[in-house]
């Protein structure tokens, strides 16, 4: 059984989700202890035990101590079983993080799953569903993943209530990436979306990106979004895509957050972005760890910052497959990224 401390690197949930996947793609249980050590309110909180049983629900697995609070887990993957399953949070826990713990295993079961999946869609501290499908979706299918994904409505903090829907096809003809150099820009997009709240709102985060970018003497295009939703929220979201890579930036709005400055959030990280010479971004630089680690052979690119979590993410799947990852930068900086796998 794989020992792990939570509490390792940045001691955050994502060290449980990570050997959640790997253990059912590989059928290595494990135990981990000082679960999310380092965050305010350590243990399991809701959104991770959602993980937890996601993770039981796709295999039959076993696990000890998946209760709220818990600093403790044991858990023992069963065989993975495609097929359609539903899963509701029950709060604004985020849907893209339960999504990640899964479709790996899933897509290497060997036949097709349909998931809908219900809870926060744009939550803080998570990939939205709008960075999933305009930017992750494009490099997980790049390496080889058949996966499609909806969403039939939008969900935030504190309620929650969005939903996602899934389709996750057999992976088959898996590669390597290789993405050092991103050449020229080809453009600059972005999305400026209301939900039930009025549109000048939304035209005023795409006025206030616009200015910014117009005084970089950057042209680019905006789109005004309604999100359908059962609640009030906004979202803006800004790419830079490259002949070889892409940076995506999302920000939420909140009560009593100013349009404008929802729009900086989203600008502040682009242009840090642009600033570097990183083909993707810190945030998918994270994302694409697990599913180039279960492809044989050698890939490469260049992040615009590696991350401490990176890092431990790095760490944890070390733990459970046989692969090399040779960084070649520091914490805090632009960098490059060698992986090595031997995936069988």
């Amino acid at each position: 059984m794989i020992q792990i401390d939570g509490s390792f690197g940045e001691g955050g949930g994502q060290i449980l989700r990570t050997s959640l996947t790997l253990s059912l793609i590989t059928g290595q249980p494990f135990e981990i202890f000082n679960i999310r050590a380092r965050r305010k309110n350590p243990g399991l909180m809701p959104q991770h035990l959602k993980c937890v049983e996601a993770a039981i629900l796709i295999s039959n697995a076993e696990a000890k101590g998946a209760h709220k609070g818990s600093a403790h887990l044991i858990f023992k993957p069963g065989q993975v079983t495609p097929g359609e399953y539903r899963i509701d949070i029950g709060t604004a826990g985020s849907t893209s993080l339960v999504l990640h713990t899964i479709y790996l295993p899933l897509a290497l079961a060997g036949g097709e799953s349909h998931l809908s999946i219900t809870g926060g869609t744009h939550v803080p501290w998570s990939p939205c569903y709008h960075f999933l499908s305009l930017h992750w979706l494009y490099y997980v299918n790049q390496i080889g993943f058949d996966i499609k994904l909806k969403i039939d409505r939008a969900g935030f903090y504190p309620k929650g209530d969005g939903k996602i829907r899934v389709e996750i096809a057999p992976a088959d003809h898996l590669k390597p990436l290789t993405l050092l150099n991103r050449g020229e820009m080809v453009k600059i997009s972005g999305i400026s979306a209301v939900a039930n709240l009025d549109y000048s709102i939304a035209e005023r985060q795409r006025n206030q990106s616009l200015k910014r970018l117009d005084r970089m003497g950057y042209e680019s295009q905006i789109a005004i979004e309604r999100m359908h939703s059962r609640y009030k929220n906004t979202m803006m979201l800004l790419q830079a895509e490259f002949e070889t890579g892409s940076g995506c930036f999302t920000s939420l709005g909140a009560i009593g957050k100013r349009a404008e400055k929802v729009a900086d959030e989203a600008m502040n990280d682009l242009i840090e972005y642009l600033n570097s010479s990183g083909c993707i971004d810190k945030y998918l630089a994270d994302q694409l760890i697990l599913p180039l680690s279960t492809v044989n052979g050698e890939s490469n690119f260049s992040t615009s910052e590696i991350t401490y979590h990176f890092v431990t993410n790095v760490e944890v799947v070390k733990k459970f497959l046989n692969i090399s990852v040779d960084i070649d930068g520091e914490i805090g900086n632009e960098g490059k990224i060698k992986i090595v796998s031997d995936f069988s």
